[in-house]
């Protein structure tokens, strides 16, 4: 994901909205107890996904991949009082300690954790939502679209993370790795999907945003 100068990046942070201290101690924590730290949203891409929560004031959030609950917070910032986030992650080990970041936050009594394959879950879930964020595996991100896009309100926004996958969108050969292949499938099939309009934000590795009409 280093393919956006870093004083850029470092300047872009200066000059937007701290993260909170408890934030910035899940990120501490992150960092030095959990296998590939790089997969939390981080500072700059946090604030914009509560940007984005807080304009629209969600009363549905779909997270898929949770990891250990940054960018669950982050959306939380924006959601109706009565509201509900449901979060799903594969990694079973992470949830006690999202869920502890969880109750610190105050959100605990307003999150649906689920752990198991986000695919199986998705259906079983009986809720509208009116903000969607994708961070899971890359491989099944065109599949994570079909199965949410009927689910989605009037106006509401998917967000996907990773869609530029470290420049790797741009590679040419017809020996990509199939999850490269599944972003590039993924960024192609949204961008015609006359349901939708959508933005690609060079941000970090790449936020696509969607608006279902």
């Amino acid at each position: 994901m280093d393919f956006i100068d870093e004083k850029i990046n470092s300047y872009a942070e200066a000059h937007s909205q701290p993260e909170s201290d408890l934030l910035a101690r899940l990120s501490r924590e992150t960092y030095t107890k959990v296998l590939a730290p790089r997969m939390l949203s981080g500072h700059l891409q946090g604030r914009v996904l509560s940007m984005f929560s807080k304009m629209i004031r969600p009363k549905s959030i779909l997270e898929i991949g949770t990891y250990t609950g940054y960018s669950a917070i982050c959306l939380a910032e924006g959601l109706a009082p009565e509201g509900k986030l449901y979060t799903i992650d594969i990694n079973e080990e992470l949830e006690d300690m999202a869920k502890r970041y969880f109750d610190e936050a105050g959100i605990l009594s307003q999150v649906d954790y689920r752990a198991g394959n986000a695919l199986d879950i998705i259906p079983t879930i009986e809720a509208t939502f009116d903000l969607v964020f994708i961070d899971a595996d890359k491989i099944n991100y065109p599949q994570y679209f079909d199965q949410i896009i009927g689910k989605v309100s009037k106006n509401g926004l998917i967000i996907a993370d990773n869609v530029l996958w470290s420049g790797k969108v741009l590679n040419e050969s017809s020996n990509l790795d199939k999850d490269t292949l599944a972003i590039v499938d993924f960024n192609k099939k949204v961008h015609e999907d006359d349901r939708v309009e959508n933005v690609l934000f060079p941000l970090r590795d790449g936020l696509m945003v969607l608006r279902k009409k």
